[in-house]
This record gives structure tokens, sequence and C-alpha cells, in this order.
């Protein structure tokens, strides 16, 4: 391992943010100051792995650091800043304006011709801007003025400017994981400088159980020790039955409109298709947790109910139909039972996709295929002068005449001997 590149906890970078640390929150007064300290995303910063090799190579290009919260990119920015060297210049897009960022730029552009001096210029939540305001960053990044490093904990495929998201690296951060976290929490109570100087006592169990209520966030998991530290007497033990009052209630990571809100449906509803009913009752207890509308829950289950049960057990879609009702009556929390019976009813059921297949060959039949007119004979005579063209001629009532049923083309003649529907073997009821 690089001694150079990963440097040790005494090779402080330089940033002027640190200047101020004195007072701040232990999250902020703990951040690495190497990557030696820092904790997670070996997948990026472990000996060989990607950003290992981009320093060791000298780091040319912008990044984009995508992420959940706490999870590490602000200060991987900083301690990209500090090992190449670079003028460090951080904005956040909520507090800033085009305007500002462009006069950054400008003096960025100017430093760099007079100096040779490149700045890196560090945009927190560059999802903020939209896109038009990203084209500011191109011409800056193209000429090379500027290594800009965004971070964002939204999908940069639907929140960057494409033509912006060409000209970067986008590299995904992770949740920490519990060992991370605990690792991190240790360490924070037990520093002299930056952390706690042991101001109170805690078991390795309990530490585990902070990161627990944490979902893989650091900023949230120190905030947790600090709060732990204001209502514990010095040299008292943290004890299991209070990490609850430290964690207070878990906020869960979720956005109705954004991604999280598309994956957890996702979930729900492939652990639904897959019969796993234990995995449908934790996606949609998670999304109904976090405050999703259970309307909206309803009506996905409803679709679930065709859609991957169909005619192996016609009774799904009432199911589905009485659970929406249901919470339409109840409200939250009342009718969260109704949704939970669906959802592991429809678990539980025999599957079948023939329904969603059968539409979908009909539905491109009807996009690709001439839109022939109706055959005479299923046209409907309800004229005599529609009588006389043929309206109705040869049509043959099948239940006077069972002939008809396989005798008798009902499709447009171009499509004749289409068929859609096709049973999945041993999987459709017999009702």
């Amino acid at each position: 391992m690089s001694p150079d590149l990963f440097g040790t906890p005494d090779e402080v970078f330089n940033d002027p943010l640190q200047e101020a640390l004195e007072g701040a929150p232990l999250a902020d007064r703990m951040r690495p100051r190497s990557l030696s300290e820092y904790a997670g995303q070996s997948q990026l910063v472990g000996e060989g792995k990607i950003l290992w090799s981009l320093l060791e190579g000298g780091l040319t290009q912008s990044l984009i650091l995508w992420g959940p919260p706490g999870t590490g990119k602000t200060t991987l920015a900083r301690l990209i800043a500090s090992r190449t060297g670079l003028r460090f210049v951080p904005f956040s897009a909520v507090l800033s304006g085009i305007k500002e960022i462009r006069a950054v730029m400008a003096r960025a552009e100017e430093r760099r011709g007079k100096s040779g001096e490149r700045t890196l210029l560090f945009i927190d939540e560059i999802h903020r801007f939209n896109k038009a305001q990203q084209d500011a960053f191109l011409p800056h990044v193209e000429r090379g003025d500027i290594l800009l490093i965004g971070a964002t904990t939204e999908n940069p495929s639907f929140e960057v400017n494409s033509a912006l998201l060409s000209r970067v690296r986008t590299l995904v951060l992770e949740p920490l994981s519990v060992a991370d976290l605990v690792g991190l929490l240790r360490r924070a109570l037990v520093d002299e400088e930056r952390g706690l100087a042991g101001a109170f006592v805690a078991s390795d169990d309990v530490l585990s159980q902070v990161a627990n209520g944490c979902d893989g966030d650091a900023r949230r998991a120190l905030t947790a020790l600090e709060t732990a530290a204001a209502i514990l007497e010095p040299g008292e033990e943290l004890l299991s039955d209070q990490v609850a009052e430290v964690l207070q209630r878990k906020v869960l990571h979720y956005d109705k409109s954004g991604e999280e809100h598309y994956n957890l449906i996702s979930a729900l509803h492939k652990s639904i298709r897959n019969s796993d009913e234990n995995a449908a009752l934790y996606w949609l207890t998670r999304m109904m947790e976090a405050g999703e509308d259970g309307r909206y829950l309803g009506r996905r289950l409803i679709r679930m109910a065709s859609e991957d049960i169909g005619l192996a057990d016609p009774y799904a879609l009432r199911v589905a139909l009485d659970a929406a009702e249901a919470y339409h009556q109840l409200g939250y929390p009342e009718g969260k039972l109704a949704l939970v019976q669906c959802a592991i009813y429809l678990a539980r059921a025999r599957k079948s996709n023939a329904l969603y297949v059968a539409l979908s060959k009909a539905e491109r039949d009807v996009a690709e295929t001439v839109a022939e007119s109706v055959p005479l004979h299923l046209r409907n005579a309800s004229t005599d002068l529609m009588k006389e063209v043929g309206y109705g001629k040869g049509y043959r009532y099948s239940h006077d005449d069972p002939g008809a049923v396989n005798e008798m083309n009902c499709m447009p003649n171009s499509l004749v001997n289409r068929r859609y529907f096709k049973p999945n073997p041993g999987q459709e009821s017999s009702s």
C-alpha cells in the first residue's frame, strides 16, 4: 500500500474548512484527514481499485460521486484535492446560484492562465442545478480550467445533463456496512483530539445497534453518538434500551418521486411475483413506514393481481380491489393490515403471466398491422340498408350452433390464425 497515497492521520490536507472545526458537530470534527482514516468504499479506494489507480496516475478526469447521504462524498472530494494539490473550492447547489459559479470559474480560468494552477470545484447536490445551468460547466471542464467533482444522492442518469455526464466519470458510493460504522463510532468515542475522549462507555453490540439504526449513514451515526454523550453522565455506559432514545424515530431514505421510490416498488412487485411472502411483507412495510401513500400501493397490488396471477387465481383481483377499497375507507394506519393481507395473498397465489403476454402481443399487432374493417358477418346489422349490403350475413349464433366456435372466424382476415392467449401449463385454474 502506497503511504504517499494514503498518508497518515497526522498528514492533514490543506483544506480551509478544517480551520473552523473547533466547536463543530462531531461528524465534522471526525472527517477523515487521509484515506487511511476513510471508512468504507473499498470498491473505490482499495489498493488497485479505480480511485486508487486514478490518483496513482494523477487524476485528470472530472467525477460525479453518486451515493446516499453520509457515505463520504464530500470527504472524498476533499481528500482528492489534498492528493492532487489542486485549489479546493466547495459550493452547495442549494445555497449558490449560477452567477456565483460563473465567477469562480472565471477566476479559475484566470489563475490557470497566469500560474498554470488548476481548481478543483466541488459542487454538493449538483442535481439541484437544472440542465441549462449545468451547461455552464462544459467549456471549463473541456478546457481543463477546473477539475469538477459533483456529489449527488440522485441517479445521475436522470438528474445530470447528458452532455456533462459524457465528460465525467461516475463513481458509485455504497452505504457503509455495520462493521465500518462500528469502527468509526469506536474511534470517535475514544479520540481525544477531535472525538468524545471516552465521554461514556459502549459495547460493540450497542454500537452495532446504533449502526443498524442509521442505514449506512456515517453522519447520522456520529450524530447519534454525540446525542448519547449529551444524555449520559461522564463514564456512564450506553445501554441497549437507551439506543432508541439516542436514535429517536428512524427516518428511512425515501423520495416518493425519485429513484428509491421506483426501486422499492420494483422490489415489492418482484417479491410477490417470486412467491416470497416474507420479502413482500418487508418491502411493503418499508414503503408504508417511509410515508408512501397507501392508495398508490393499493393500485399497484391491483396491477400485480392481473399481471402476475391472472387466471391462475381469478379471485386475486377481487382480493386486491377489496384491499384498496378497505384502505380508502379506513386510511392510515388502520388500513395497513388490508394491504398486508393482500400482498401476502398475492405472493402465495398461483402465478401466470399469460394475460400479460397475450395483451402485449395484441397491442403489437394493433400497432404494427393494417387496421382492417370488421368482417361483414361480425358487423352490427341495425338497419335494413345494412342488411342489404351484407352486414351480419353468415353470422352463426354459437348457443344454437356449437360448431361456430371452431368454424367461424372472428379475427380480421390478415390475422385469422393469430393466437395471443396461451395458458401457462399447470398454472391456470380449472375455473
